[in-house]
């Protein structure tokens, strides 16, 4: 197999078993005085100010958000958009805000290491969004889509709003921290690692069997494994093996034994408790239920 596999491909691998889903559910001109309530949810929340501006409440803290400015909040995390104060004198604050809104939530059954990806709360101010021409188009793009009300305005809408979040994610959200998967992909060590469980899930890895191929100890690879991705090795190949046997289950129709010996198993027993384990149902109910989900 070729052992070139570059990093960014594992990213896209991890990207892909989130099976991120998102759309827009407002977009629309405000007249003060208003006020939106967003309950804390398991889904994360975004918002962009297309035009006007309002305040930001989350707990006791408050921002103000003027037009282009872009924020993303967290699963569970309450919040609300407030319309300016208007001033009597000078009508300030009086203008109409025009917000687009959306949402987007994880598919997170595959113990994917990104579960903690997302920050609480992320203000991308509109002259960070001028420099990233990319991402400002995206979002000028939704809200024109949202707007049309054309066939099949629902499906491109769902599409680019999963596009924008993979970009977030992508670009870190222009934090300078980086998270535990994204951190470990720019380790030399766990980066070549990370390569070769990606690329052979199936073999029967150790960990002084990984450990000498990037040439640490046992311990001390361990140890930097844990610290950069968050889990443990065989939390994570397991975690990795899930994903590829869910993948092959829903798209081909091998035999459970196949299956098993592809994504590393020995045995059609082993594979089968390990997966009621870590998805609640035996690897033949999720297939006949993949099957009924997208009949063809």
């Amino acid at each position: 197999m070729d052992s070139s596999l570059p990093n960014t491909d594992i990213l896209s691998d991890v990207l892909r078993a989130l099976r991120i889903q998102g759309t827009v559910y407002f977009c629309d001109q405000l007249e003060p005085p208003w006020k939106n309530h967003y309950p804390g949810q398991a889904r994360a929340c975004f918002h962009q100010i297309r035009r006007g501006g309002c305040r930001l409440k989350v707990g006791n803290k408050q921002d103000h958000l003027g037009p282009g400015d872009f924020v993303f909040i967290a699963p569970n995390k309450e919040h609300y958009l407030i319309s300016e104060p208007i001033s009597p004198d000078s009508g300030v604050g009086g203008a109409e805000t025009y917000l687009l809104c959306g949402y987007c939530s994880l598919d997170e059954t595959g113990g994917t290491p990104l579960n903690d990806l997302f920050p609480d709360l992320i203000i991308m101010r509109d002259h960070q969004l001028q420099s990233m021409g990319w991402l400002r188009g995206i979002l000028d793009q939704i809200s024109y889509e949202y707007l049309s009300v054309r066939p099949g305005t629902d499906i491109v809408v769902s599409r680019l709003t999963e596009i924008l979040i993979v970009e977030l994610i992508r670009m870190n959200f222009g934090r300078n921290e980086q998270v535990p998967i994204i951190q470990a992909l720019d380790d030399n060590f766990i980066g070549k690692a990370l390569q070769s469980l990606h690329q052979r899930c199936d073999k029967p890895w150790s960990l002084e069997m990984l450990a000498a191929d990037v040439g640490l100890s046992r311990a001390a690879f361990a140890k930097r494994f844990k610290t950069l991705v968050g889990q443990s090795m065989f939390d994570y190949l397991t975690a990795l093996r899930i994903r590829q046997a869910c993948q092959l289950l829903a798209e081909t129709a091998l035999p459970l034994s196949e299956v098993a010996h592809r994504v590393g198993y020995e045995s059609d027993l082993a594979f089968t408790r390990t997966f009621k384990k870590r998805m609640g149902q035996t690897p033949t109910h999720y297939r006949k239920h993949a099957a009924d989900a997208n009949p063809t």
